[in-house]
């Protein structure tokens, strides 16, 4: 259990997180660098510097979200497989490329007026101008991170298990974050085994567009990289979370024909994240 200062990340809104690490091989000479630099850099003191940096973009006295100079960071894993070997792992902070995906998403499920408000065609405008196109391009084909704010998509609980590695982050006033790290090919096995079970028994369920959308993801990374779901701040709200226990014991039902079982999990599913929704609502 790793104790820091976690005011900054108390300022901003719970969000998830669903990361890649890969290893240095899987990426150019000068991402290499650039991640053997930056992997210096401790985890947590990674994670408040960048909750600082967004606190100061969403807090700047005319509106505008997206980073002006930033410089690429890598978070770094260190990871000790059954015989024994280590292994160090990286995953690209690809800021630049996220901000502009999360406006992009805002501009499809919000009113004009109140996007304009919150990110201004000026500040767009000007974050074109400042964007490296190829870059961008490059992060866009892939990317290492998927957020979600106010809760986690179940499609993620399924990749991972109850037994998996946990990482559990604390300031002394409440958790800051649960990450449960598995390797890539069995997110991937897990994944497509789910979705071969919903195809059978439940071909209606959302969740199966999204468990395609999401193997299609994990086969562009490599083989050995290792997947990491950290809760963020939501694990204040539901840790110790029996979520991927249910959605196995849900998949497992269904693979069955038991109809009774499978209801039940996603009757505790559902129970145990309304509270959050509930939450998300009135912020």
């Amino acid at each position: 259990m790793v104790q820091i200062s976690g005011a900054n990340r108390r300022a901003l809104p719970p969000t998830s997180y669903l990361r890649v690490f890969e290893p240095l091989r899987a990426f150019s000479d000068q991402d290499q660098a650039v991640a053997v630099s930056t992997g210096r850099v401790g985890r947590e003191v990674l994670e408040d510097s960048t909750a600082a940096a967004a606190i100061k973009r969403l807090t700047r006295p005319l509106s505008d979200p997206f980073p002006h100079q930033h410089r690429e960071s890598f978070r770094k894993l260190v990871t000790t497989t059954w015989d024994g070997s280590i292994h160090t792992l990286y995953c690209p902070d690809q800021l630049a490329t996220r901000t502009i995906l999360a406006s992009e998403q805002l501009d499809g499920s919000m009113r004009p007026q109140l996007l304009e408000l919150l990110v201004p065609s000026a500040a767009r405008e000007a974050n074109a101008l400042r964007v490296d196109k190829d870059q961008f391009t490059e992060d866009l084909a892939h990317l290492h991170t998927r957020t979600s704010t106010w809760g986690i998509p179940f499609g993620w609980l399924i990749l991972v298990h109850e037994d998996d590695e946990v990482e559990i982050v604390e300031d002394g006033e409440e958790l800051l974050a649960s990450r449960i790290y598995t390797p890539l090919h069995q997110a991937l096995d897990r994944a497509r085994y789910a979705a071969a079970t919903l195809a059978i028994h439940a071909p209606e369920m959302d969740l199966l567009d999204e468990l395609a959308t999401l193997s299609e993801w994990l086969q562009l990374f490599d083989k050995e990289s290792v997947i990491e779901l950290d809760y963020g701040r939501i694990a204040a709200l539901v840790w110790p979370d029996e979520s991927p226990h249910d959605l196995r014991l849900g998949i497992e039902s269904l693979a069955e024909s038991d109809m009774t079982g499978a209801a039940a999990s996603y009757r505790r599913l559902s129970n145990r994240w309304l509270a959050i929704r509930q939450l998300a609502r009135a912020n």
